[in-house]
């Protein structure tokens, strides 16, 4: 009798491990807070998404701002740039906060996108505020996974174990209208429902005074039990007891461990048919609703280009193995790439999104419409892009060798040749002309910047990275867009503006000659004085020869007058009024002018370039010599000054 208790309380434990291995394996990681490598805490405050410190890490709205020259560091509510409120506890659980008196004191009703706060005696209540569940009754609930809203390019709300519920703000005389929404994770869960993974299943059987028998966790619930051989309630202290006739109880259990073994198993072979039914379903979906979203950018334009490029994703999965971490490649500021080898034995690289907010969809969609329609030497290939996942794949040709930025930010002295800095600017300032003058609709890039343009094994440009770009039509000169870019490479009047213009993307290209010239960081650098990069250089440039001191000493070296060429241009290009800027074709023809020159320079090598090199030391560039005393060569090779 013993032995058979034994061999039924064996099978119980086997179950109990077979069911509640995965859950009790992610209750052991820890629950995610907020979105990857995001701050989530400030002094003793938790700063859980969709509240975040940094940008990219908060839903729209929901800035925050930690304070860490205060000693502990505090936490503060900020409007656009106004801090209003120090905020003391932060609550997912009841979508409150508690603050400290403010000095003045937020209260959005409305039903626009963003955070709304309501006051409340030493709180304030927080909702997304959104239209996207107008018609739906206060207080109502929906599925989390399925139908909660997913405006203001965000997944809020998207965990599979959580719902959504439709609020009024509560605090306005209107309490019938819908102006948001909050989330909860679902009974048997616990963690951030506004993430995509963030309600984990509750092991209720690690907790104490939950069960006092044998405990089984299952997903979202547990399952407690008398000890075999025993009955009562096993929910309270000493609520098992022992029967006076075992035996009847020991059959019953034996027949019951059969069942439940059965029970167990069929379960587990039908939910594993039900997933692949709904990953079918899903991947057709996103397919219909990325297509669908692709043919509308591509309307008047060439609609077949949606089903020619089109890759399936389990060619993909074939050619990454899995996107396995050991093929990635890298990642910028839409996505990470991986390297992949195609049925065709084509070697591409593949771009896939990190998180999933609707500007990523927005953008890769936008990047397939407009490089499946440029055929250029200097700009990476298109062959085709994956709508089977929410935010679409794209297949790229493989470019070997790197960035310009790798190669110029190395550890060692040397880096590219000048010879070959001057024709990877020509090749570059190609790229950016033919998508301001030779397409059927203007192409503006938007974030031009040297980890962007990518070389081959012959150092050939390839300009990547269309995420952001945009269309403008022939009609118009620029077009008012939300800011987009990279600061150091940024064109400040459209940074100031909104206004997006194809000098947007000269400016840009000046940064980057600078950056040629003195293989110095756009991004990170300050001189000694705070200023950036182009302050510094313009000035310098002005002042006359004291710039032979930032110039990267292999150009001084390998340079000759036509330094002083280029770094005239870049100042020209960097000018702050957009109009006074040259055009890229203006730019191109007088780039490749100088390097014919210099090429032509470079096959007859003469005493010369050693009096060229005296030359770039000695030559004066100061106050009005940069508008007049170099001018008339920089119109021969063809600038015209004619904005």
């Amino acid at each position: 009798m013993r032995n058979c208790l034994q061999q039924q309380a064996a099978i119980v434990a086997l179950l109990a491990a077979l069911v509640s291995s995965q859950q009790v394996m992610l209750a052991g990681q820890g629950q995610p807070m907020g979105l990857p490598n995001c701050t989530t805490i400030c002094g003793n405050v938790s700063v859980p998404y969709p509240f975040g410190i940094e940008p990219g890490c908060q839903l729209e709205g929901f800035n925050v701002f930690c304070n860490t020259r205060q000693t502990p560091p505090r936490l503060y509510f900020k409007d656009n740039d106004t801090i209003l409120i120090q905020i003391l506890e932060l609550s997912l659980d009841t979508s409150t906060l508690h603050f400290m008196a403010p000095s003045q004191q937020p209260n959005n009703t409305s039903d626009s996108p963003g955070c709304h706060l309501f006051s409340k005696l030493g709180q304030l209540d927080w909702e997304v505020g959104s239209s996207a569940l107008q018609g739906v009754l206060p207080g109502d609930y929906r599925p989390g996974s399925a139908t909660c809203p997913r405006d203001l390019g965000s997944t809020a709300c998207h965990s599979s174990h959580s719902t959504c519920r439709a609020t009024t703000g509560r605090y306005k005389r209107d309490s019938s209208k819908t102006t948001g929404y909050t989330c909860t994770c679902d009974m048997g869960y616990q963690g951030n429902p506004y993430l995509s993974d963030g309600c984990q299943d509750i092991d209720e059987c690690s907790r104490p005074d939950e069960c006092f028998g044998n405990c089984m966790n299952l997903p979202g619930k547990y399952l407690c039990q008398c000890p075999w051989g025993t009955y009562g309630n096993p929910y309270i202290p000493n609520g098992c007891t022992t029967p006076k006739h075992p035996g009847h109880i020991i059959g019953l259990g034996v027949g019951s461990g059969a069942i439940l073994v059965s029970l167990v198993l069929g379960t587990k072979d039908i939910a594993r048919k039900i997933k692949i039914i709904r990953t079918k379903k899903t991947r057709h979906r996103f397919f219909k609703q990325n297509r669908g979203q692709l043919l509308q950018q591509l309307v008047c334009q060439r609609a077949d280009i949606a089903e020619r490029m089109i890759v399936t994703l389990k060619e993909l999965e074939k050619a990454t193995n899995n996107f396995d971490k050991a093929r990635e490649l890298g990642g910028g500021g839409h996505g990470t790439v991986y390297k992949g080898i195609l049925s065709s034995l084509h070697v591409v690289a593949i771009k896939r999104s990190k998180i999933v907010i609707q500007r990523e969809i927005d953008d890769f969609i936008n990047e397939v419409a407009i490089l499946s329609q440029i055929n250029h030497r200097n700009i990476v290939k298109l062959f085709g892009c994956c709508l089977e996942t929410e935010v679409p794949l794209l297949v790229y040709e493989f470019i070997s060798n790197g960035t310009l930025y790798n190669h110029l930010h190395v550890e060692t002295l040397v880096s590219l040749s000048w010879i070959d800095r001057l024709r990877i600017a020509v090749e570059t300032a190609r790229a950016l002309a033919y998508l301001h003058s030779l397409v059927s609709m203007p192409i503006i890039h938007r974030d031009v910047k040297s980890p962007n343009i990518l070389l081959d094994d012959n150092l050939t440009v390839k300009l990547s990275d269309f995420g952001a770009s945009r269309y403008v039509p022939i009609d118009q000169t620029g077009v008012d867009t939300t800011v987009q870019g990279t600061f150091g490479y940024l064109d400040p009047m459209y940074y100031s503006t909104g206004h997006l213009t194809e000098k947007s993307d000269v400016y840009s290209f000046g940064v980057i000659l600078i950056e040629l010239l003195t293989r110095k960081k756009p991004v990170s650098y300050r001189s000694p004085q705070g200023y950036s990069l182009v302050n510094h250089f313009v000035t310098l440039l002005s002042e006359g020869n004291n710039l032979v001191h930032m110039l990267d000493p292999q150009v001084r070296k390998e340079g000759g007058g036509e330094v002083v060429d280029v770094a005239l241009l870049a100042a020209i290009c960097v000018k702050f009024i957009s109009k006074d800027r040259p055009t890229m074709r203006q730019v191109e023809m007088t780039l490749e002018s100088i390097y014919a020159a210099k090429e032509s320079a470079s096959s007859d090598m003469t005493d010369e370039s050693e009096d060229n090199y005296v030359q770039v030391n000695d030559i004066s560039v100061g106050g009005t010599n940069v508008d007049s005393a170099r001018s008339q060569g920089l119109i021969a090779r063809g600038w015209r000054e004619d904005n």
